[in-house]
Protein backbone atom coordinates (compact mmCIF):
# COMPACT_ATOMS: atom_id res chain seq x y z
CA UNK A 1 0.00 0.00 0.00
CA UNK A 2 0.98 3.41 -1.12
CA UNK A 3 1.11 6.46 0.60
CA UNK A 4 -0.69 9.30 -0.34
CA UNK A 5 1.50 12.57 0.67
CA UNK A 6 2.23 14.52 -1.85
CA UNK A 7 0.27 12.74 -4.19
CA UNK A 8 -1.80 14.82 -6.44
CA UNK A 9 -5.94 13.70 -6.87
CA UNK A 10 -8.46 15.14 -9.13
CA UNK A 11 -12.05 14.52 -7.48
CA UNK A 12 -14.86 15.57 -10.17
CA UNK A 13 -17.93 15.94 -7.90
CA UNK A 14 -15.14 16.95 -5.49
CA UNK A 15 -17.99 19.82 -4.19
CA UNK A 16 -20.57 17.88 -2.64
CA UNK A 17 -21.72 14.28 -1.62
CA UNK A 18 -19.35 11.03 -2.23
CA UNK A 19 -16.43 13.52 -4.16
CA UNK A 20 -16.59 15.65 -1.09
CA UNK A 21 -16.07 12.77 0.92
CA UNK A 22 -12.96 11.23 -0.45
CA UNK A 23 -11.19 15.14 -1.17
CA UNK A 24 -11.31 14.99 2.79
CA UNK A 25 -10.41 11.63 3.39
CA UNK A 26 -7.19 12.12 0.97
CA UNK A 27 -6.25 15.50 2.58
CA UNK A 28 -6.18 13.99 5.69
CA UNK A 29 -4.18 11.63 4.42
CA UNK A 30 -1.31 14.36 2.72
CA UNK A 31 -2.45 14.60 -0.67
CA UNK A 32 -3.01 17.58 -2.91
CA UNK A 33 -6.68 17.75 -3.65
CA UNK A 34 -8.27 19.31 -7.17
CA UNK A 35 -12.31 19.40 -6.94
CA UNK A 36 -14.39 20.30 -9.86
CA UNK A 37 -17.37 20.37 -10.43
CA UNK A 38 -19.93 22.72 -12.64
CA UNK A 39 -20.64 25.55 -10.14
CA UNK A 40 -17.47 28.19 -9.08
CA UNK A 41 -19.80 28.88 -5.85
CA UNK A 42 -20.31 25.44 -4.93
CA UNK A 43 -16.20 24.79 -5.61
CA UNK A 44 -15.34 28.01 -3.74
CA UNK A 45 -17.78 27.11 -0.71
CA UNK A 46 -15.91 23.25 -0.78
CA UNK A 47 -12.56 24.54 -0.77
CA UNK A 48 -13.45 26.51 2.34
CA UNK A 49 -14.88 23.48 4.00
CA UNK A 50 -12.21 21.86 3.25
CA UNK A 51 -9.45 23.44 4.72
CA UNK A 52 -6.28 22.06 3.60
CA UNK A 53 -4.11 24.55 4.37
CA UNK A 54 -3.64 25.52 0.59
CA UNK A 55 -3.61 22.14 -0.58
CA UNK A 56 -7.15 22.56 -2.37
CA UNK A 57 -7.70 24.15 -5.60
CA UNK A 58 -11.07 23.83 -7.40
CA UNK A 59 -12.00 24.00 -11.16
CA UNK A 60 -15.01 25.40 -12.80
CA UNK A 61 -15.53 22.30 -15.69
CA UNK A 62 -19.18 20.78 -17.58
CA UNK A 63 -18.16 17.04 -17.76
CA UNK A 64 -20.99 16.92 -20.98
CA UNK A 65 -18.15 19.20 -22.84
CA UNK A 66 -14.81 17.89 -23.90
CA UNK A 67 -13.40 21.34 -24.05
CA UNK A 68 -14.25 21.98 -20.43
CA UNK A 69 -12.48 18.57 -19.44
CA UNK A 70 -9.58 19.10 -21.98
CA UNK A 71 -8.92 22.53 -20.25
CA UNK A 72 -9.55 21.02 -16.82
CA UNK A 73 -6.21 18.50 -17.25
CA UNK A 74 -4.07 21.33 -18.90
CA UNK A 75 -5.08 23.40 -15.68
CA UNK A 76 -3.87 20.79 -13.20
CA UNK A 77 -1.70 19.55 -14.95
CA UNK A 78 0.41 16.00 -13.86
CA UNK A 79 -1.17 14.43 -11.15
CA UNK A 80 -1.40 11.26 -9.78
CA UNK A 81 -4.90 9.43 -9.21
CA UNK A 82 -8.68 10.67 -10.72
CA UNK A 83 -11.59 10.40 -9.15
CA UNK A 84 -14.72 10.70 -10.69
CA UNK A 85 -18.06 10.98 -8.86
CA UNK A 86 -20.10 13.17 -10.16
CA UNK A 87 -23.77 12.44 -11.29
CA UNK A 88 -26.80 14.49 -12.10
CA UNK A 89 -30.19 13.02 -10.98
CA UNK A 90 -31.06 9.58 -13.37
CA UNK A 91 -34.48 9.24 -15.69
CA UNK A 92 -36.86 8.29 -13.37
CA UNK A 93 -40.35 7.31 -15.25
CA UNK A 94 -40.92 3.99 -17.43
CA UNK A 95 -39.31 3.34 -20.75
CA UNK A 96 -42.22 3.74 -22.62
CA UNK A 97 -42.76 7.52 -21.44
CA UNK A 98 -38.87 8.19 -21.22
CA UNK A 99 -37.96 12.00 -22.48
CA UNK A 100 -35.40 11.10 -25.01
CA UNK A 101 -33.38 14.14 -24.40
CA UNK A 102 -33.05 13.72 -20.73
CA UNK A 103 -31.73 9.95 -21.46
CA UNK A 104 -29.40 11.23 -23.86
CA UNK A 105 -28.48 14.55 -21.22
CA UNK A 106 -27.90 11.92 -18.46
CA UNK A 107 -25.98 8.95 -20.81
CA UNK A 108 -23.85 12.59 -21.92
CA UNK A 109 -22.84 13.49 -18.38
CA UNK A 110 -22.00 10.41 -16.83
CA UNK A 111 -21.00 7.19 -19.83
CA UNK A 112 -19.65 9.58 -22.16
CA UNK A 113 -18.09 12.17 -19.61
CA UNK A 114 -16.38 9.12 -18.47
CA UNK A 115 -15.16 7.78 -21.34
CA UNK A 116 -13.70 11.84 -22.13
CA UNK A 117 -12.29 12.13 -18.53
CA UNK A 118 -10.11 8.77 -19.30
CA UNK A 119 -8.87 10.31 -22.94
CA UNK A 120 -7.79 13.23 -21.28
CA UNK A 121 -6.58 11.63 -17.89
CA UNK A 122 -4.35 9.74 -19.62
CA UNK A 123 -2.40 12.55 -21.30
CA UNK A 124 -1.21 13.85 -17.43
CA UNK A 125 -1.34 11.06 -15.48
CA UNK A 126 1.82 10.10 -13.04
CA UNK A 127 3.42 6.81 -13.65
CA UNK A 128 2.01 4.73 -11.24
CA UNK A 129 -1.37 6.19 -10.79
CA UNK A 130 -5.37 5.15 -10.99
CA UNK A 131 -8.36 6.46 -12.52
CA UNK A 132 -11.43 5.30 -10.62
CA UNK A 133 -15.22 5.86 -11.86
CA UNK A 134 -18.19 5.84 -9.81
CA UNK A 135 -21.01 3.14 -10.47
CA UNK A 136 -23.75 2.53 -8.22
CA UNK A 137 -26.50 -0.27 -6.55
CA UNK A 138 -28.89 0.50 -9.24
CA UNK A 139 -27.25 -1.94 -11.99
CA UNK A 140 -27.36 -4.68 -9.29
CA UNK A 141 -30.95 -3.74 -7.74
CA UNK A 142 -32.49 -1.66 -10.24
CA UNK A 143 -35.72 0.69 -9.29
CA UNK A 144 -39.01 -0.43 -11.07
CA UNK A 145 -40.56 0.89 -13.22
CA UNK A 146 -38.00 3.70 -14.50
CA UNK A 147 -34.44 1.90 -13.33
CA UNK A 148 -33.47 0.76 -17.05
CA UNK A 149 -31.45 3.46 -18.46
CA UNK A 150 -29.55 4.21 -14.97
CA UNK A 151 -29.37 0.27 -14.53
CA UNK A 152 -27.67 0.19 -17.80
CA UNK A 153 -24.93 2.43 -17.43
CA UNK A 154 -24.02 1.80 -13.94
CA UNK A 155 -23.76 -1.46 -14.97
CA UNK A 156 -21.44 -0.07 -18.30
CA UNK A 157 -19.06 0.59 -16.03
CA UNK A 158 -17.58 -2.57 -14.44
CA UNK A 159 -16.77 -3.48 -18.32
CA UNK A 160 -15.24 -0.31 -19.21
CA UNK A 161 -12.77 -0.82 -16.62
CA UNK A 162 -11.85 -4.11 -17.42
CA UNK A 163 -11.10 -3.08 -20.87
CA UNK A 164 -9.21 0.08 -19.72
CA UNK A 165 -7.23 -1.74 -17.16
CA UNK A 166 -5.81 -3.18 -20.55
CA UNK A 167 -5.62 -0.65 -22.81
CA UNK A 168 -3.62 1.87 -19.93
CA UNK A 169 -1.80 -0.10 -18.48
CA UNK A 170 0.03 0.17 -16.25
CA UNK A 171 -2.32 2.87 -15.38
CA UNK A 172 -4.80 0.87 -13.03
CA UNK A 173 -8.75 1.54 -13.50
CA UNK A 174 -11.34 0.53 -10.76
CA UNK A 175 -14.70 0.90 -10.15
CA UNK A 176 -16.56 1.42 -6.67
CA UNK A 177 -20.08 0.24 -6.68
CA UNK A 178 -22.25 2.73 -3.86
CA UNK A 179 -25.34 1.73 -2.48
CA UNK A 180 -27.78 4.46 -1.37
CA UNK A 181 -25.58 7.28 0.31
CA UNK A 182 -26.99 10.12 2.63
CA UNK A 183 -25.74 12.97 -0.35
CA UNK A 184 -27.05 16.22 -1.45
CA UNK A 185 -28.71 14.76 -4.38
CA UNK A 186 -31.52 12.99 -2.30
CA UNK A 187 -32.48 15.77 -1.90
CA UNK A 188 -33.20 17.21 -5.23
CA UNK A 189 -34.43 13.65 -6.20
CA UNK A 190 -37.01 13.45 -2.98
CA UNK A 191 -36.96 16.51 -0.87
CA UNK A 192 -38.63 15.52 2.20
CA UNK A 193 -39.43 12.33 1.50
CA UNK A 194 -36.35 11.73 2.36
CA UNK A 195 -36.09 10.25 5.58
CA UNK A 196 -39.14 7.39 4.90
CA UNK A 197 -36.75 6.06 2.52
CA UNK A 198 -33.81 6.13 4.51
CA UNK A 199 -35.73 5.03 7.38
CA UNK A 200 -37.06 1.79 5.79
CA UNK A 201 -33.80 0.78 3.56
CA UNK A 202 -31.88 1.24 6.72
CA UNK A 203 -34.03 -1.12 8.28
CA UNK A 204 -34.14 -3.64 6.02
CA UNK A 205 -30.04 -3.85 5.00
CA UNK A 206 -27.58 -5.77 7.02
CA UNK A 207 -25.54 -2.52 8.28
CA UNK A 208 -28.58 -0.88 9.63
CA UNK A 209 -28.39 2.31 8.43
CA UNK A 210 -28.00 4.43 5.05
CA UNK A 211 -24.28 5.70 4.72
CA UNK A 212 -22.68 8.73 4.69
CA UNK A 213 -20.11 9.81 2.23
CA UNK A 214 -17.12 9.20 5.23
CA UNK A 215 -18.49 5.51 5.10
CA UNK A 216 -17.85 5.32 1.51
CA UNK A 217 -14.43 7.10 1.02
CA UNK A 218 -12.21 4.72 1.99
CA UNK A 219 -12.80 2.83 -0.36
CA UNK A 220 -11.39 5.12 -2.83
CA UNK A 221 -8.42 5.88 -1.00
CA UNK A 222 -8.18 2.00 -0.76
CA UNK A 223 -8.05 2.09 -4.70
CA UNK A 224 -5.36 4.63 -4.79
CA UNK A 225 -2.56 2.80 -2.31
CA UNK A 226 -3.01 -0.60 -3.28
CA UNK A 227 -1.05 -0.84 -6.86
CA UNK A 228 -2.00 -4.64 -7.04
CA UNK A 229 -5.67 -3.80 -8.03
CA UNK A 230 -6.88 -3.17 -11.39
CA UNK A 231 -10.19 -3.64 -13.42
CA UNK A 232 -12.25 -4.41 -9.99
CA UNK A 233 -15.55 -3.31 -8.97
CA UNK A 234 -15.76 -2.77 -5.31
CA UNK A 235 -19.40 -2.93 -4.18
CA UNK A 236 -19.65 -0.90 -0.85
CA UNK A 237 -23.31 -0.66 -0.27
CA UNK A 238 -24.09 -2.06 3.31
CA UNK A 239 -24.97 -5.65 2.20
CA UNK A 240 -27.65 -3.89 -0.02
CA UNK A 241 -27.22 -6.18 -3.00
CA UNK A 242 -28.59 -9.08 -0.83
CA UNK A 243 -31.73 -8.15 0.13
Amino acid sequence: MTNLTGKKIIVVGGSSGIGFGVAAAALENGAEVVIVGRSADKLKAAEKRLGGAGRVTGISANMASETDVARLFEQAGAFDHLVATAGTPPPNYPVGEADMDFVRQFVDGKLIGAVMLAKHAARKLNEGGSMIFTSGINKDRPPVPGGSVVAAVAGSFTYFARALALELAPTRVNIVSPGWVDTEMWDEIVGAAKTGYFGEMGARIPAGRIATPADIAPAYLYLMQNEFMTGETVHIDGGQRLV
